[in-house]
């Protein structure tokens, strides 16, 4: 059953998903392209841009999305029940460890410990997107928006959602007969 598959698929997300939802991206990548192939990794990016666009949070909007189109409403359901459940749990619980024991040492180093871990998550992930997009639109091209959209979000503070919003019009408004030239590498 559709439904079961993915509340087990998004509740190891909710399990391993330290550092919020960006970086649960990745987790969400491994289960629904690598280990269940529901989207491919073209339609997963394409996800993560809407996703983006709207409000909220992304942990919730991927797998309510995922869900919906994998089995339908009830999908939907259990993708997000799936991946709230164990941080609902967790909250509760590690806020009342947190608030009798926050002046331990260790307590405090266990939040700053998994940083580095979600660094590296994050930097995989931006690495397998460069090259989804390398490979669609060439190194140059994939640079080029890649340094203009970072100098927008980053240098200027456009939020990420009109910068990725002009990006989707550009492709939207884009006459349907140009063809993409070739990068020379």
């Amino acid at each position: 059953m559709k439904q079961t598959a993915l509340f087990w698929a998004f509740f190891r997300v909710g399990i391993f998903g330290f550092g919020g939802g960006p970086a649960m991206i990745p987790l969400v990548r491994a289960e629904v392209v690598t280990r269940y192939q529901w989207l491919t990794d073209e339609e997963f990016a394409d996800v993560l841009a809407i996703g983006n666009t709207l409000p909220g949070p992304i942990a919730t909007k991927m797998p309510g999305y995922i869900g919906y189109r994998v089995a339908g409403v009830s999908g939907c359901a259990a993708a997000v029940i799936a991946v709230i459940l164990p941080m609902i749990v967790a909250m509760i619980a590690m806020l009342g460890i947190f608030s009798r024991y926050r002046d331990v040492a260790w307590i405090r180093g266990m939040g700053q410990a998994v940083i580095p871990v979600v660094m590296v998550m994050m930097g995989q992930l931006a690495w397998d997107f460069f090259d989804k997009s390398n490979a669609a639109l060439g190194w140059l091209t994939s640079t080029l928006m890649a340094l203009i959209s970072g100098g927008l979000i980053y240098w200027l503070g456009v939020h990420p959602g009109w910068v990725i919003g002009a990006i989707l019009l550009t492709a939207l408004l884009r006459p349907a007969g140009e063809k993409r030239v070739e990068d020379s590498a």
